[in-house]
């Protein structure tokens, strides 16, 4: 593996500016595929990184344009190698250990350690462009996908479709078909600690109650294109995208910084990193979790590859900090680790 120390400069810096549906499809029994041995090597992927999570035993998974890779500490595993040679933009573990990896033109993929399971709109999925996936508090997973959204049970679909502006259930049961892309897609899904279900979307963003759909606004503004949500420790909601970051109490929307920002992330301090783009190029920020009540809460910035999108964040158990750009890389507090070939 050949590992390129980029010394990384921290600048400090404070900010003045800051589904309930009724299509249901039984699916096929013979959509299981066999897992093959897959080669193990010293690098991760070497094209753009979009997701990256930690399981449950410590293994870190990516979710690459060129594969899903299993990173076990000291070697990578492209898992999907065999199976598909579609990009990956997501991957979930759901609370029964299993992953789920969400692929641009191939469906899903459920892995359950052993054999792999490919869903697609043959099966009742709405779209085979999958962005985004989450799994709920009573164990269903969301697929956020191009034209809208699938919640699956464990048995079918249900299905909500992004139209002119707003958001409504699917009662058709017909999925887009293949190679269609809508215009806009699904690109963030998280259920608060209320059970209202947040969608941020290339559109608007929408809050759904488990009846309505309601267009999520600031001052009569529209929340458009937003990349990244997450709820934080404290229930704060945090909106990342075109519109910069924005941070909701419950009560009001404050904006945190106009930049473009594509994935937020809170770790385990309660500090909340984002991916950005600013005058001097992508960098992450991490704003201090003791300062994050305040207008201007105390953000440290790190410009770790000029001229380079960034995606995905992950803080590792061992505390380093994962983030994707073209491959992944991990940051110690110190130097940045590059795990391209």
């Amino acid at each position: 593996m050949m590992k390129y120390a980029v010394y990384a400069l921290l600048i400090l810096v404070v900010f003045y500016t800051a589904c309930k549906g009724q299509n249901k499809t039984d699916l096929p029994k013979d959509t299981i595929t066999s897992e093959t041995k897959e080669l193990i090597t010293s690098y991760g992927p070497n094209h753009i990184a979009r997701t990256i999570k930690q399981d449950r035993k410590g293994n870190i998974w990516i979710a690459a344009f060129d594969g899903v890779f299993r990173y076990n500490g000291t070697s990578f595993t492209n898992i999907t190698s065999k199976v598909s040679s579609a990009r990956f933009f997501s991957v979930l573990e759901d609370r029964n250990g299993a992953l789920w990896f969400g692929s641009i033109g191939a469906g899903v993929y459920y892995y359950d350690g052993n054999s792999f399971r490919n869903f697609t709109t043959r099966d009742g999925l709405i779209n085979n462009e999958v962005v985004c996936i989450y799994e709920d508090k009573i164990g269903h997973v969301w697929f956020g996908a191009n034209g809208g959204v699938s919640r699956y049970d464990g048995k079918s679909f249900r299905n909500y479709r992004l139209n002119g502006g707003s958001m409504v259930e699917d009662r058709t049961g017909i999925p887009f078909p293949d190679f269609t892309r809508p215009p806009h897609e699904i690109n963030a899904i998280i259920e608060d600690k209320t059970g209202k279900f947040w969608f941020g979307t290339r559109d608007n963003t929408f809050v759904y109650d488990g009846k309505t759909f309601t267009n999520t606004t600031s001052m009569g503004q529209p929340f458009t294109n937003v990349r990244s949500i997450i709820e934080d420790k404290m229930g704060t909601i945090w909106l990342g995208g075109t519109n910069g970051l924005w941070r909701y109490d419950g009560s009001t929307f404050t904006n945190i910084t106009q930049n473009f920002v594509g994935y937020i992330y809170e770790d385990k301090k309660g500090n909340i990193w984002t991916s950005s783009e600013t005058a001097q190029g992508w960098v992450l920020s991490r704003y201090e979790a003791k300062t994050l009540s305040n207008k201007t809460p105390l953000v440290t910035e790190l410009n770790p590859k000029e001229g380079r999108m960034l995606f995905g964040i992950l803080e590792a158990s061992d505390g380093s900090i994962w983030f994707g750009a073209d491959g992944v890389y991990r940051y110690d507090g110190s130097r940045i680790t590059d795990f391209k070939k």
